[in-house]
């Protein structure tokens, strides 16, 4: 498949995200460059390394939201992950090298759906036979009939008929006529010592490959277990697929998936950024920005299905910026992130456009909701336009988290109508402005209640 252009990159990204204009375009631009570098001579091809970005803006704008469309237009390895939850080296924590380690078994188990697809029909076919083996058993070993009998059918040698018997059961069990049958199949039991491993940082792994080991080492034993034909179909569908993927390409393409088009995506960036704490809680910050640098520079890591060089990984980092700012970042790291993005706090006619436009807008949302209880709600215009003021209002008020505060004020504001729909099926409910005042009104004017509320 062809790779979307940096407009339909946009467009499809409009489809869900409103303004940020120039984030989308930033994005657009890195993820296309990803297959121009494949496009050009190859000896050129390592030379060209990503250019990795920063996006910047308050929590709620659609930093993330970016990440995760942009996940879905990739077709390509992609991992969202919290700064945060790492740790420098030598503290309790995740290293930073699990990211790519997590990276590579995204791509792993992605290359082996599609290879499952590209196996599914040979695996139906050979798990029909196998199917039609259990419920036609081998035939017993009969008598050659007396010479002086009369020629008919029941005289006819068993294993003439077999073949038409074997088409007729064929035929029933793919029009669904044999489904309520108990079939007794083997399958495979492979029970081994459950091993927990509580570890420090770079181990996080180890419980999951000595698990593989010791699955290495134990005999794979057989059981019989009495099941319906469809439960035995799937049984013997998953056996043939198994059998039919051939997990060294798979395991290889992953790999040169991963360090040809994997995609990082580096949330709270900002909350590793201070360099002045050397005790307390934030002590590993700068020593986690270290960490990161050689990850970002290129460096190889090893992972469980091979070593993976991260040279060409696309980083996008994010954060609010609040406290800290991106000068804060140890200057190597900053050199690292040559792109950065400034995302816009979000104004009234922005939450307006949230409200209505995208494919998943939050009305939209409610209203199918309601559909489901039988309950037909419909939004004024002037209803609209009254949520956006007052989850704007709120922002200004106490704590700006941007277009989350919709979440809330529209909870709020559906409370009583969701309680209430099963019992109010069929009815046709108007939230106009004047309902928005009277469920919303006395808690935005009480700035203690709106802080707990909304």
């Amino acid at each position: 498949m062809h790779p979307f252009t940096p407009k339909q990159i946009v467009n499809r990204l409009d489809n869900f995200i409103i303004g940020q204009a120039d984030a989308k375009k930033a994005v657009a631009i890195a993820l296309r460059n990803r297959w121009r570098r494949q496009q050009v001579p190859e000896e050129l091809r390592d030379e060209i390394a990503p250019k990795n970005i920063i996006m910047i803006g308050p929590t709620g704008v659609g930093k993330t939201e970016i990440a995760r469309r942009l996940a879905k237009l990739a077709q390509a390895p992609f991992l969202k992950v919290e700064a945060s939850k790492y740790t420098e080296v030598g503290y309790v924590g995740r290293d930073v090298e699990s990211m790519i380690r997590d990276l590579t078994e995204l791509a792993v188990n992605m290359l082996k759906e599609e290879e499952r697809e590209r196996v599914q029909v040979r695996a139906g076919e050979a798990a029909e036979e196998r199917l039609l083996d259990l419920l036609l058993p081998p035939a017993p070993r009969q008598e050659k009939p007396p010479q002086d009998a009369p020629p008919g059918p029941d005289t006819a040698p068993a294993e003439e008929r077999r073949p038409e018997t074997r088409e007729k059961i064929r035929r029933l069990l793919r029009e669904g006529k044999l489904e309520d049958r108990f079939l007794e199949l083997e399958v495979q039991d492979r029970k081994i010592p459950v091993v927990e491993i509580f570890s420090g940082s770079g181990l996080e792994e180890m419980d999951v490959q000595i698990k593989d080991m010791f699955g290495n080492l134990f005999p794979k034993r057989r059981r019989r277990r009495k099941v319906k034909v469809p439960d035995a179909r799937e049984i013997l569908l998953q056996e043939e697929v198994q059998r039919l993927m051939d997990m060294d390409r798979v395991i290889q393409e992953a790999l040169e998936r991963v360090q040809q088009s994997g995609i990082v995506f580096l949330d709270e960036l900002d909350k590793v950024a201070g360099r002045e704490h050397t005790h307390g809680p934030d002590v590993s910050r700068e020593g986690v920005q270290r960490d990161l640098l050689p990850i970002v520079e290129g460096c190889t890591v090893n992972t469980k299905h091979g070593l993976v060089r991260t040279d060409h990984i696309l980083f996008i980092a994010a954060g609010a910026f609040h406290v800290s700012k991106p000068s804060d970042l140890i200057p190597e790291l900053q050199g690292r992130f040559p792109i950065r993005v400034e995302l816009k706090s979000l104004t009234a006619e922005d939450f307006i456009r949230i409200l209505t436009e995208p494919q998943n807008a939050l009305v939209t949302q409610y209203v199918e909701m309601m559909k489901t209880e039988g309950v037909t709600l419909v939004y004024t215009e002037d209803a609209i336009r009254r949520i956006a003021f007052l989850a704007q209002e709120v922002n200004q008020r106490g704590e700006d988290i941007g277009a989350r505060r919709l979440y809330t004020v529209m909870e709020r504001l559906l409370e009583d109508v969701s309680f209430e729909a099963p019992e109010r099926k069929g009815e046709r409910i108007v939230i106009d402005a004047a309902y928005v005042d009277d469920k919303l009104k006395s808690l935005v004017q009480d700035l203690d209640l709106s802080r707990y509320i909304l």
